[in-house]
């Protein structure tokens, strides 16, 4: 049986020391994005602007993709359409092969990842390079991305100094920040020289246009596509706006989310080949129309992949990324992974404190919180919940059906267990109690102090 977020969870809290810069780290990046949507004054109508756009999207998401594939036809662009993992790889591998590719640099994308493309074409003999700086880090210690915008937040410079001593041969204990950069650049310049063939996500698709907006902080994907004569665009059906005119208000929203930056160092819009060169884009439903389908999670399409809800979680920023098994962590990943498979993800739902900080930051207001308390009550329907958390909030729901035996409840609790030894209070029967202390008793329960209050009115 595969180990649960808990389980997971445990290992990676197991350092003390990483989960605490974790946290500070990703802290950092949200009081970034904080201060970004203090210095605009029209944040929320942004965002309420974004809701309504994607919101009107969704629910005519066929006629917008249609419209996008004959816009981008007649801009001589070719367009695949993928239903599932296995025939979005099968593509992209015969397209690579009918081209004669034996190296393809590849900018970050998260449907790849989702889609496991890597593996499949170093299986068939194809070299892939990924081409974000935080994701080669990764790809060369044989890892997957921990966060979905900042995909080696989980490693320290030290971490990158012995990596790229291991594979790029640099010196031995130098762990200096811009000397890694520099390595890691002339590596990648080579690659990118030597590339058959370059493969980029898609922030977003303008069904208007026919084109395609993708946005980096490193340009990675402007030098990627602009050197080899073959650019592959991936992205899932969720990724179209309607028109060209929209997308002002997601750039704006988008870096504010995301890094805490104005606006992305590079938003590069393709919309046709270079010159003798080939264009494709590759659309994959992988799901999404199930989820289309269901009124409680169809907001979760809306997500347009910034990290905000990640940075302010306090479980991921504690547990990290690898804790969630899934390619999307975080709140977001909490609910798509149930919705593709709701036995293997079961413990996803309740990695969560219901605290609606995610939903109260995403730049599209998806309704993270609510997907997530809805996903718990299938999980318990399912029979999925297990046996010892299952009793555990059966008893707690009958207890709090009792409104008396509650309050003689918590009149124990206050008496009793602060004078209660350790080793009874935190046995092996407080699974909670693990990782946790109990908070200071006060002396009087809320519903005593507010007859207090009210009496003296």
């Amino acid at each position: 049986m595969s180990k649960g977020h808990p389980e997971l969870a445990t290992a990676f809290t197991s350092n003390v020391e990483r989960m605490k810069w974790h946290d500070k780290a990703l802290w950092f990046v949200r009081v970034k994005r904080d201060n970004q949507a203090k210095s605009v004054d029209e944040w929320e109508e942004l965002r309420n602007s974004a809701d309504r756009i994607k919101t009107h999207t969704l629910a005519n998401l066929d006629t917008y993709l249609e419209a996008f594939e004959q816009n981008a036809l007649k801009r001589g662009i070719k367009v695949h359409w993928a239903k599932d993992a296995s025939e979005h790889n099968d593509i992209v591998l015969d397209i690579l092969r009918s081209n004669n590719v034996k190296m393809v640099v590849k900018s970050k994308s998260m449907l790849t990842e989702e889609c496991h493309l890597n593996p499949h074409l170093e299986k068939h003999g194809i070299e892939v390079v990924d081409t974000d700086l935080g994701e080669r880090i990764v790809q060369l210690r044989n890892e997957p991305p921990s966060h979905i915008v900042l995909p080696a937040i989980h490693l320290k410079k030290e971490d990158v100094g012995t990596t790229f001593e291991k594979f790029l041969k640099t010196e031995k204990g130098n762990a200096d920040p811009t000397y890694l950069t520099r390595a890691a650049r002339a590596h990648l310049r080579e690659k990118f020289l030597a590339a058959d063939a370059a493969m980029t996500g898609v922030n977003f698709a303008i069904s208007e246009t026919g084109g395609i907006v993708v946005c980096t902080n490193e340009g990675n994907a402007d030098l990627g596509a602009g050197l080899p004569k073959l650019h592959i665009a991936c992205m899932g059906i969720e990724k179209i706006i309607p028109r060209l005119k929209d997308l002002s208000i997601f750039t704006r929203l988008l870096a504010r989310s995301a890094t805490g930056q104005p606006v992305t160092s590079y938003t590069t819009h393709y919309h046709g080949a270079i010159e003798g060169g080939q264009m494709h884009v590759v659309i994959v439903d992988n799901g999404r129309t199930n989820i289309l389908a269901q009124d409680r999670y169809i907001k979760s399409l809306q997500c347009i992949r910034c990290g905000a809800c990640l940075n302010t979680c306090p479980v991921y920023r504690r547990s990290g990324g690898f804790s969630y098994g899934y390619t999307i962590p975080g709140p977001i990943g909490s609910t798509l992974a149930p919705n593709r498979d709701l036995k293997k993800y079961s413990t996803l739902p309740y990695a969560c404190s219901l605290c609606a900080s995610c939903t109260n930051v995403c730049p599209v207001k998806v309704d993270l919180h609510h997907e997530l308390y809805y996903k718990r009550q299938e999980v318990v329907e399912a029979g999925y919940l297990s046996p010892i958390k299952h009793n555990a909030l059966k008893m707690a729901t009958w207890l709090m059906c009792h409104p008396k035996l509650m309050d003689c409840a918590g009149w124990m609790a206050r008496k009793f267990v602060p004078i209660l030894p350790r080793a009874i209070v935190y046995s092996k029967f407080n699974v909670w109690g693990r990782g946790r202390e109990l908070p200071r008793f006060p002396k009087n329960s809320f519903k005593e102090l507010y007859k207090e209050k009210k009496g003296k009115k």
